[in-house]
């Protein structure tokens, strides 16, 4: 195989790894039109809505004692508890009842927070004015309840406030089995002035959480607003802030496995704002205000979505609510076409087996199956070049001094015998769009964390525990970080350096030892990634060789 070809082959296997991050920078079309709406939204900023700034103080208080501070309704069902505060009306304390923040701990992941904590996340939601004259219930109203005193799929609670002018305003909410809450926001006139209120919804995060993904994963600030997919970081808030107006959508934040989101009444103009005061805050208001004369009663409502982002519940609740594109909130990334059909196949598998990691080699097998005729067309291409190498030797030698004439007559003999050399590339071509793939489903879906294979694998989606410096466990030692290279990396680096012996020997000994240093070189740059991805990798290593090693052998081909 000639230099550039094994240098090619080179480059396309580090850019499934180094260059990962390329396949989802948004285009240069992209970064203009995001900068167009960016300059659309300094029109919009100076609106006629009421504002929703308020100035609150974080104290240093634990989470327990915050909760303390005030009186609560409770919530519960079979997939979350937590509580609202009666101060502000505000859904501030949310556990995930079936998700530990780790194996080895029993703590349950908990995601909303009390406001005047450090770590406070919370979701508050009503009506505004812009007359001067009265009030509105805001952080420091204290609501009360109105009959049932727990809040469950079965039971729903409504909270009450009245200001001195005799308004009434009322909190009606109710919680699915699963994660959603819907409130229905009303406004009862008992005066007999005519005032206008706007709809408002807003979550608010204290501080900038610890980011999970590196290249591959947005956590942060999320909608999709006419259509229009909207991520935006939370350093990038810091220095400008983002306004939209539209008609449909929703808006929330988004954490690697969880989502805490907002869809504002349906069919009418609301505008969202992303900003940083001293706190993260994403929140719409109504473009048109709504008109309470005297005695009457106005009403809206909103949707509420607190979820682990499993992807069953979000897509049932994007289908059967009828929620704009709410199965973004996953970050299938641009290679969506690929990513969840490869999830959808691999769940298939695992409700059929009961494992994720069997179910990851079934595809495998699959896949392998699809591409077997590409595969074997390039298995047959390397088997001539293997036959050729006699010749190709020949050829080196006797034109050694004209690299020229050199070219021709390998191009003469490649034509000749029917061969592509560059048909030892196909194989990596057409892994390396479903590795990034797969790694994104490994990455992002909920479904795989926590799911154990066999043996030492405890869970598919973190790196292989074991160390080949402590000879997997053998010596009690505990390396570093940097030294854990799990048995199944070193098991996908022998079944490549394998498979590498199947394929000719490059002629140049600068090219045979680049190729015998390659398996190891993908061994420790795999070692930190998801026990899932490496059994794949390796699986398909294995299959590579079987139909490779059958090929060759039909081809009566004298293999190494």
């Amino acid at each position: 195989m000639e230099l550039k070809n094994i240098i090619a082959a080179v480059t396309l296997s580090i850019a499934i790894i180094v260059l990962y991050s390329l396949f989802f920078q948004p285009s240069p079309e992209e970064i203009a039109k995001f900068k167009t709406e960016r300059e659309k939204s300094e029109l919009i900023k100076n609106s006629d809505t009421p504002t929703l700034d308020e100035n609150t103080s974080v104290k240093k208080l634990s989470r327990k004692d915050a909760l303390n501070e005030n009186k609560r309704i409770y919530f519960e069902n079979e997939n979350i508890s937590g509580s609202i505060s009666l101060k502000g009306g505000i859904i501030d304390d949310l556990m995930f009842k079936n998700y530990k923040i780790s194996l080895d701990k029993n703590e349950k992941v908990i995601l909303l927070s009390p406001r005047n904590i450090e770590n406070g996340y919370f979701i508050e939601s009503g009506f505004v004015t812009n007359s001067k004259n009265i009030q509105v219930p805001n952080s420091k109203s204290i609501w009360s309840i109105e009959g049932n005193e727990k809040l469950t799929n079965n039971n729903p609670v409504k909270l009450t406030w009245k200001n001195n002018e005799g308004i009434i305003f009322e909190k009606e909410i109710e919680l699915d089995d699963q994660f959603l809450f819907t409130i229905k926001e009303k406004v009862f006139n008992k005066t007999n002035k005519t005032y206008n209120f706007y709809s408002y919804g807003q979550i608010i995060r204290n501080k900038k959480p610890e980011i999970s993904g590196f290249y591959i994963l947005h956590e942060g600030p999320i909608a999709t607003l006419d259509d229009q997919l909207i991520e935006e970081d939370y350093d990038d808030l810091v220095d400008e802030k983002f306004v939209k107006n539209s008609s449909k959508g929703w808006l929330g934040i988004g954490d690697k496995y969880w989502i805490t989101s907002i869809v504002p009444p349906r069919n009418k103009e609301f505008k969202t704002t992303f900003d940083y005061k001293n706190k993260f805050r994403v929140n719409y208001i109504s473009r048109e205000g709504i008109e309470a004369g005297p005695n009457d009663t106005i009403e809206e409502e909103i949707q509420i979505i607190v979820a682990a982002k499993k992807v069953e519940t979000i897509d049932g609740y994007s289908e059967n609510l009828k929620i704009d594109k709410f199965d973004l909130v996953i970050d299938w990334g641009m290679l969506y076409f690929l990513t969840k059909p490869l999830f959808f196949a691999i769940d298939y598998f695992f409700k059929l087996v009961g494992n994720y990691g069997v179910a990851i080699i079934l595809v495998t097998v699959c896949i392998r199956l699809i591409f077997f005729p590409l595969a074997s067309f390039s298995f047959r291409s390397m088997g001539k070049m293997k036959l050729l190498q006699p010749e190709m030797t020949r050829l080196k030698e006797l034109h050694k001094d004209d690299k020229m004439k050199l070219q021709q007559e390998m191009m003469a003999l490649y034509k000749r015998e029917g061969v592509n050399p560059m048909s030892g590339c196909l194989p990596i071509l057409v892994q390396i769009p479903v590795f990034f793939a797969l790694y994104k489903v490994l990455f992002v879906t909920i479904e795989m964390r926590h799911m154990p294979f066999y043996g030492w694998i405890k869970d598919l989606s973190d790196k292989d525990p074991t160390s080949l410096f402590n000879l997997f466990g053998l010596i009690p030692w505990d390396p570093p970080s940097f030294l854990i290279i799990g048995a199944w990396p070193v098991a996908m680096g022998v079944s490549m350096y394998i498979q590498q012996k199947l394929n000719p020997a490059p002629p140049d000994p600068m090219q045979a030892k680049i190729f015998m240093f390659f398996p190891v070189f993908l061994t420790v740059i795999l070692a930190p990634f998801p026990a899932g991805l490496v059994i794949y990798w390796t699986f398909n290593n294995i299959l590579t060789l079987i139909q490779q090693f059958y090929i060759q052998r039909k081809m009566s081909v004298k293999t190494k």
